[in-house]
Order: structure tokens, then sequence, then C-alpha cells
């Protein structure tokens, strides 16, 4: 699963969000390293929608605009559960062999 798509999934977790509700969290739950335009998004939330990982959850008229609301899934959150464990084991992979006798360990400047 692509970064972009986990923070999508994420940011949908917890209560349905409508587009720029999302851009807006994703920024948040990324530290701003993932930085979505509408686009994008929108193209992204047309795929997740096909593959039944969220679905769309309401719409409203605020403004004069229309905002449509997304929601995860039970596929989406079983997804998002899934990644969450690769990405575990991944990182303790990686601290695994950083306990390794020998590893390089970084140098602290005096």
């Amino acid at each position: 699963m692509r970064e972009p798509t986990f923070h999508i999934l994420t940011a949908l977790a917890d209560q349905p969000r409508y587009g720029y509700d999302i851009i807006q969290e994703v920024s948040t739950l990324s530290n701003g390293r993932v930085s979505l335009q509408a686009g994008t998004l929108y193209a992204a939330l047309d795929r997740l929608t096909d593959e039944g990982l969220i679905h769309a959850d309401r719409e409203e008229v605020v403004r004069g605009r229309l905002r449509r609301y997304y929601q995860l899934s039970d596929t989406g959150g079983a997804a998002l559960r899934t990644e969450i464990a690769r990405m575990r084991a991944d990182a303790e992979a990686a601290e695994a062999r950083l306990r390794r006798p020998g590893t390089a360990r970084p140098q602290v400047a005096s």
C-alpha cells in the first residue's frame, strides 16, 4: 500500500470526512510529508471506492457546494489493519538488525 493510500484510509478510520477535510487530516497524520492535491485525492477516492475500501456516507450542500463524505468500509478497515501489521513487522526487522553486534552506530558529535 502506498503512503498516500495508507493516510487516506487512516483519516477515514475514526469518522466520515469530505475532500478538503481528508486533505487536511492526511497532512496532519503525515506531519506534512504527504500533501494531496484535489485531483489526486478524488482519483484515489474513486479507486478506493471501486476497490470496496471506502464508500460514500452522505452528501450535504454547504455554501452552495456539494460535500460528499466518505467512510472506511469493513474491507478497508481490514486492509488498514493488515498494512499496519506489515509496517510493524518491517520496523521490528529493521530494529533487530540494528541491535546485532557489529552494527554501525551513529556517532554523536561532541
